[in-house]
């Protein structure tokens, strides 16, 4: 491409940014791996009570080789990212699509969802890799391809369904909703998500999985006499057919306000005793008494407006389009770029947001000891789940600070064991 001086600086300053953070996790991951080897030999002394040398050992095999496949994904992901922006191909497939389909708001909304699932389809190859090779080597997978490729398709149509129209009203404002469309677009996307909330729990994942009334017996009336002892009002506990994909394990809750739901992995219930998931369920509902959710929410609600902010300010500037092949007409390349290269910018906000997580995460372990008065099933819990899930016991501090939702086992354990409760 011939760039003048405006589409020069774009030019230099994006494709550095997207250098820069390719380097950072590349060097990330370097270091965790060494740190990981370094711990390879023995089994830290903490964790000599709960690992077996051969699990231990398998659990480090995983670490590793999770780390290789991540580096292959993201170089090709990265030069993909590169080439397709650079080389005006993107600006030249979004130009044939849109003389394909027209010019209409409708046509742009369309295109811009066909390119960003192209980017999902070119990937595709590793999805499938990571599943059928690298967990199934480990014994994760539990997955059929016909599983696998029909939970693609019916992503693939739901995105379409529900991404268009999103996709074409968010054009729409953005075309005319004068000079704080931004705000407008970013009270469209929040009222989004909420409705979200509420519906996809009824009509998608029901789409992709099986959920069952837990069975009756001493496991959900100890699990309704904590909810009931804790104040937390639900329409449910339900268990979810996890085992049809995956070996590992989890718990969430679905729904808002009195239609919320809990969910529980098969696998969990297989790998916990009564003790255990009555801790686990403790910590979830810890995190809905502290208002963990809604205040993870607002922040991304807070970052998705300052994106769309900034977002407001580049589309305002010709050179920012044209740099990568673009016409500056409508606001659809510029939300196209955007939305390609937010993970470029947002990468650097991951040690602030797993901050927060983390700092929840110790807030509802000791909601949980506190709730059944007794830290031991939960540190038990933890124990049984970091083993079952090969995770990782010894990541580098640094590592485990930027991409780390969750603290290690070791730090759970040892602010656990600090918290004083009564009647245990």
């Amino acid at each position: 491409m011939n760039w003048d001086a405006p589409q020069t600086i774009y030019a230099s300053v994006i494709l550095g940014l997207i250098a820069l953070r390719y380097l950072f996790e590349f060097w990330l991951d370097w270091l965790n791996s060494r740190h990981v080897n370094q711990h390879a030999n023995e089994i830290p002394e903490p964790f000599r009570e709960i690992m077996d040398d051969e699990t231990y050992q398998k659990s480090i095999r995983y670490t590793l080789a999770k780390a290789r496949f991540g580096t292959i994904s993201d170089t090709y992901s990265t030069t993909l990212i590169v080439l397709l922006l650079f080389s005006g191909t993107m600006a030249g497939v979004f130009n044939l699509l849109i003389s394909s389909l027209g010019d209409s708001q409708f046509a742009q909304a369309t295109t811009l969802w066909a390119i960003l699932w192209m980017f999902a389809l070119l990937s595709l190859p590793f999805s499938w890799y990571s599943q059928f090779r690298l967990e199934e080597r480990f014994g994760f997978n539990s997955s059929t391809q016909k599983t696998w490729w029909g939970d693609q398709a019916k992503g693939l149509l739901l995105s379409f369904i529900i991404g268009v129209p999103l996709l074409w009203f968010i054009l729409w404002l953005s075309e005319n909703g004068g000079l704080y469309w931004w705000v407008w677009v970013w009270g469209v996307i929040v009222a989004f998500q909420l409705l979200m909330s509420v519906l996809a729990p009824i009509f998608i994942l029901p789409l992709f999985n099986k959920f069952t009334p837990i069975d009756e017996g001493e496991l959900k009336q100890r699990l309704e006499e904590l909810a009931n002892r804790t104040g937390f009002v639900n329409a449910g506990i339900q268990v979810m057919d996890g085992s049809r994909r995956s070996k590992h394990s989890n718990a969430f809750f679905t729904g808002l306000g009195k239609g919320r739901k809990i969910a529980l992995f098969d696998t969990l219930i297989e790998q916990l005793d009564d003790d255990e998931l009555e801790a686990v369920l403790a910590h979830e509902i810890g995190h809905f008494k502290l208002r963990h959710v809604p205040k993870m929410i607002a922040r991304s609600f807070a970052m998705t407006l300052a994106g769309l902010y900034l977002l407001n300010l580049l589309a305002q500037q010709p050179a920012f389009v044209e740099t990568f092949g673009f016409t500056p007409e409508g606001y659809a390349p510029a939300f196209l770029i955007f939305s390609i290269l937010a993970g470029t910018i947002t990468f650097w906000l991951t040690p602030l947001s797993s901050f927060w997580s983390r700092k929840y995460e110790y807030q509802a372990d000791e909601f949980a000891a506190k709730a059944i008065k007794d830290h031991r099933p939960m540190v038990s819990a933890l124990r049984k789940l970091n083993k079952e899930n090969l995770s990782n016991l010894t990541p580098h501090p640094l590592y485990s600070n930027f991409h780390y939702d969750h603290p290690t086992l070791l730090e759970r354990e040892s602010a656990l064991n600090d918290v004083v409760v009564t009647g245990n």
